[in-house]
């Protein structure tokens, strides 16, 4: 694979780190208020509910697809191999409304449908040390 050919890389900052770190370690974290207990993705300092602290925790990585695109048109480096794809945001089942985007893996695009059930599968990112947050059909 060449330079030109490998996918774009996270940029990791003081909100994002813990996502980061969980992953590298094989755990999906998304921040969570220590306060209310409210999940928030994006990942923020400071509760946009109650203003409390926040931290990273892990979740189940179990959720289901709540909207997605096939791409057939390459247009990101990395990943003009693999057409076509589907990206999708995934609700996860700790929290109405806390939505993850994401790649599906190993899913003809044809058979996709809104409210499929989904998990995790934690995938090394080509270039660099990052892992990355994709998921595939659950079994159950």
């Amino acid at each position: 694979m060449t330079t030109t050919s490998l996918p774009p890389q996270p940029k990791p900052n003081l909100d994002t780190e813990g996502f980061w770190q969980a992953t590298k370690s094989g755990q999906l974290s998304i921040c969570r208020c220590q306060e209310c207990q409210l999940w928030l993705q994006p990942p923020l300092e400071r509760c946009r509910q109650c203003g409390a602290t926040t931290r990273f925790e892990a979740v189940s990585g179990k959720g289901s697809i709540y909207s997605f695109v096939v791409v057939r048109h390459g247009a990101v480096p990395g990943y003009l191999d693999t057409l076509p794809y589907v990206v999708a945001i995934i609700e996860l089942d700790e929290q109405v409304g806390l939505r993850l985007p994401t790649r599906l893996l190993d899913v003809a695009p044809e058979t996709v449908e809104i409210g499929q059930r989904v998990a995790v599968q934690l995938v090394d990112l080509p270039g660099g040390e990052f892992r990355v947050a994709c998921f595939r059909q659950a079994s159950d």
